[in-house]
């Protein structure tokens, strides 16, 4: 199970890529200044580092310096709401491996350190997503069922595609909410149920299983 350092000082993004890391298999650890975060990335017991740059002590710029001066290789993702092109070169060739800015969707920042995470570089990336006789191109944006194209909005898409990536598992609105609309969120919005309404209605309604009071499941294949 990788292990993901996350050194970001504003809690409710901090505990939105926490929830979703560890909804995803990963084991995240948070920190919010950048002298942590420095100490705790050269413990080497870290697969990758997503760093904000706005922190508090330390900033992730000179985090960052400092982890390659002392030759680390830990891959890191820079997170922050800078979005000049000046401080995206300015990360890129201080050393990190990516740069997202801020607001920005869950799935994207996953498929980033996944991307990152992969060991064999050259391995090409799946394309296409399946669960039974439902599958999503991942490419074309185009979902199919037993053979049959489904044309999915945007939000419908990153929504089935969240379901699809954890099968079985129970998946609450907030953890919908913050996956596909990403953290800056009304937490109080129906959107989730409405949404849910239009897969059941373009790719079955035997697919989505509501579990009451907790949220919503992809039902597993038999």
């Amino acid at each position: 199970m990788n292990r993901i350092l996350v050194a970001e000082d504003e809690d409710r993004i901090a505990s939105f890529v926490s929830k979703g890391l560890r909804a995803a298999g990963f084991t995240p650890t948070v920190v919010g200044d950048g002298v942590s975060a420095l100490d705790y990335a050269t413990t080497g017991e870290f697969d990758l580092l997503v760093l904000d740059i706005g922190l508090p002590g330390m900033d992730g710029f000179e985090v960052l310096k400092r982890l390659r001066s002392g030759r680390s290789s830990l891959p890191v993702i820079i997170l922050t709401a800078r979005q000049s092109i000046t401080d995206t070169v300015a990360g890129l060739e201080g050393g990190a491996d990516d740069y997202m800015s801020k607001p920005f969707r869950f799935e994207e920042l996953l498929a980033r350190i996944r991307l990152r995470l992969r060991e064999d570089p050259r391995e090409p990336e799946a394309t296409v997503l399946t669960h039974g006789a439902l599958a999503l191109d991942l490419r074309s944006r185009r979902a199919a069922v037993e053979g049959r194209t489904v044309e999915l909005s945007a939000r419908e898409f990153a929504l089935a595609e969240t379901f699809i990536r954890h099968p079985g598992q129970v998946l609450s609105r907030e953890q919908l909410l913050s996956h596909v609309w990403g953290y800056d969120f009304d937490p109080g919005s129906n959107v989730v149920d409405v949404y849910v309404r239009y897969l059941r209605k373009k790719l079955g309604v035997q697919w989505f299983e509501t579990v009451r009071g907790m949220g919503y499941r992809l039902v597993e294949v038999a």
